[in-house]
């Protein structure tokens, strides 16, 4: 999907990122800007700043920055378009496309009411299933049994469904309200005249959550014998088990804390993984690991490990995760399988072993790279010819699933050795297989990049233009984590200190003068010609910024740096503005009469520099130019009245 940017300029000066960033982090004001705690890296004093006047965030910590629509990709993990949609609809604008009928637009527009409806019912139901828990000494019991802390257990906005048929008629006054049914709250029982009942009951209640945080399914756990053990809601216009996580919305900011993502099977293992110092732990809902899955995770993180039972079942289970993953498994990533001893699962084993020895599991889990070998030979008896031929067969589906890269030329290399073969002789074989297979293939899976949202440019990290490799922390040592959960935040773990940012260049004092006025454009109506004329006349690509900026003013007004950066897009002076709004340096809030006083001082000190050069070349040309002297004397009272200035 093509989204103009032009749309995406109207759609950043609707928006206030302060409201935006607010959602997630807790905001004090703090002089002309807000602060609060780096919700990308883990902190206990405030460093990151929120500019409404800019419209930008930025941590002087990690150096994250951006605008409202890079912020919700970067910390809520949702695609560019998801993002802008998301903004679009809190401002009330349509985002264009031309490529779409009147029909398929308003039939989009019907099914997002919808969705936003459905999301308010189960929100409802949520909060009647906290107040059962409450209620139910048998629930509260269990989950004390289980080592939850009534502070995990809000966190995660566990609940109970009490006994009985018709709970949530007391909830709901109009029972039988379709949307109960499509929520998948009420079953209906065609066979017996349509009596309605609840689908969950006598159950302790775990709501799911998307990136956004709104409710969009539950999970129920069984207190006694009944069958099935867990069950989860069906599939709905806002649920589908395929590409939610559960615990994501609550574990985004542990991930990037820990540096990785724990995938595990269930809902109380991430519950009490939570407990026991591992909050960056997720699960899938009752269902196989699938390529969304995997690239829904890696929105947050550059390294995931597979936690599984050591028996048959989770060997099984893992296969599937390998084959949800391979399509991802970029050289930057890490993706790694944790197989515990067959009588654990991690809630046991850390109660057995301690968090210490689990963090040793997870930080010896088994790399993609050897599992892919494991998988390929398992059954294959590489001592003989026969098996080696077999074990190239079930190889080849899953060295084709990577991405090129140096790990999959690697793993060829690897896997020819095996065979006994040469590399280029093992890639011509597959290669000529694959040919004769091709007409008669069903489409192939799409590649990793088709998973991933179109984002344009200008979602470079850092602001700077251009991609830049982020690293990742190694993964954590043990389970230190005691965050306690207040609203919408975390304490921050203990980490290693933060690693000094690079130094700022000396900025000249046309960086200085181009960084105030592209933070506050408003000062351009006060500028006189003189000063427009010495700001347009500074060498490229100074001079040539200046001149799009009073063109931009002239035209839209006073716009916020968030609108100018996205209408500077391919821009020849788009690489300046970069540099000198990027980084702490770029920071120019304050009180507005000492910025303008400040802006009034650069000009002339760039007047009085104009001036002393033009005063140089009459110097020269005194001697044939009578009117020289008197040209380098008018001059010299215009520099002593900017001096005195």
């Amino acid at each position: 999907m093509s989204i103009p940017q032009s749309f995406i300029q109207e759609l950043l000066a609707r928006t206030d990122v302060v409201e935006v960033v607010g959602r997630y982090v807790q905001l004090k004001k703090g002089g002309a800007n807000f602060m609060g705690l780096c919700p990308f890296h883990g902190e206990k004093s405030p460093s990151f700043s929120v500019s409404p006047s800019k419209q930008f965030y930025h941590c002087f910590g990690c150096g994250k920055n951006g605008n409202a629509i890079g912020f919700l990709m970067e910390h809520a993990g949702m695609g560019f378009v998801e993002a802008v949609h998301d903004l679009a609809q809190q401002v009330g604008l349509q985002v264009p496309d031309d490529d779409v009928s009147p029909q398929e637009k308003e039939r989009a527009a019907a099914a997002r009411q919808k969705q936003a409806t459905l999301t308010d019912v189960l929100e409802k139901a949520g909060d009647a299933y906290r107040r059962h828990l409450r209620e139910s000494q048998r629930a509260v019991a269990y989950f004390k049994g289980r080592g939850v802390s009534g502070a995990v257990a809000k966190r995660y906005g566990l609940g109970y469904a009490p006994e009985g048929w018709r709970s949530l008629a007391s909830v709901f006054p109009h029972y039988d309200d379709p949307l109960l049914e499509e929520s998948g709250l009420v079953i209906v029982n065609p066979d017996d005249g349509g009596k309605r009942y609840d689908r969950f009951r006598d159950r302790v209640m775990f709501p799911i959550r998307n990136v956004k945080g709104e409710c969009i399914g539950f999970g129920g756990r069984v207190l006694g014998d009944d069958k099935p053990k867990y069950l989860n809601s069906p599939e709905t216009p806002v649920f589908h088990k395929g590409r939610e996580l559960y615990g994501l919305f609550e574990a985004r900011t542990a991930i990037r804390e820990h540096g990785y993502a724990l995938v595990t099977e269930g809902y109380m293992d991430v519950v009490a993984l939570a407990q026991l110092g591992f909050p960056n732990a997720v699960a899938t809902l009752g269902t196989a690991c699938t390529p969304e899955h995997v690239h829904k995770l890696f929105r947050f993180t550059d390294a995931v490990v597979f936690s599984f039972d050591g028996d048959s079942a989770g060997r099984r289970a893992a296969r599937k995760a390998l084959d949800g993953a391979l399509p991802h498994a970029s050289d930057t990533r890490s993706i790694k399988f944790l197989f515990l001893p067959a009588e654990h699962d991690p809630d046991s084993f850390i109660r057995a072993h301690g968090t210490d020895a689990f963090a040793r599991q997870v930080e010896g889990a088994v790399p993609l790279s050897r599992f892919l070998v494991e998988a390929a030979s398992e059954g294959c008896d590489l001592a003989t010819a026969e098996g080696r031929a077999h074990m190239a067969s079930n190889a080849r589906p899953l060295w084709t699933a990577l991405p090129d890269g140096v790990l999959k030329r690697q793993l060829l290399a690897e896997l020819a050795e095996l065979t006994q073969l040469k590399a280029q002789d093992l890639s011509d074989l597959w290669g000529a297989a694959s040919a004769r297979e091709a007409p008669r293939a069903a489409p192939a899976s799409p590649p990793a990049a088709a998973y991933a949202q179109e984002a344009p440019a200008w979602d470079a990290p850092a602001d700077t233009g251009t991609w830049q490799p982020q690293a990742r922390p190694p993964l954590r040592q043990g389970g230190d984590w005691k965050g306690r959960w207040k609203g919408r935040n975390q304490d921050a773990a203990p980490w290693p200190p933060q690693p000094r940012l690079p130094r700022t260049p000396t900025a000249s004092r046309a960086d200085h003068a181009a960084r105030l006025l592209l933070s506050h454009m408003a000062f351009l109506e006060e500028l006189t010609h003189d000063d427009h004329a010495t700001l347009c006349a500074r060498p490229a690509p100074h001079g040539p910024l200046f001149g799009w900026l009073e063109a931009q003013f002239h035209e839209h007004g006073p716009l916020p740096w968030a609108v100018l950066r996205e209408s500077l897009r391919d821009h020849e002076c788009e690489d300046l503005a970069l540099k000198v709004m990027t980084g702490s340096h770029a920071q120019t809030e304050g009180d507005l009469r000492e910025l303008r006083l400040e802006l009034r001082d650069l000009l002339a000190r760039m007047q009085v520099e104009d001036i002393q050069e033009q005063q140089k070349l009459l110097v020269l040309q005194v001697d044939q130019d009578p009117t020289a002297l008197e040209r380098y004397r008018a001059l010299e009272r215009r520099r002593q009245a900017l001096l005195q200035a």
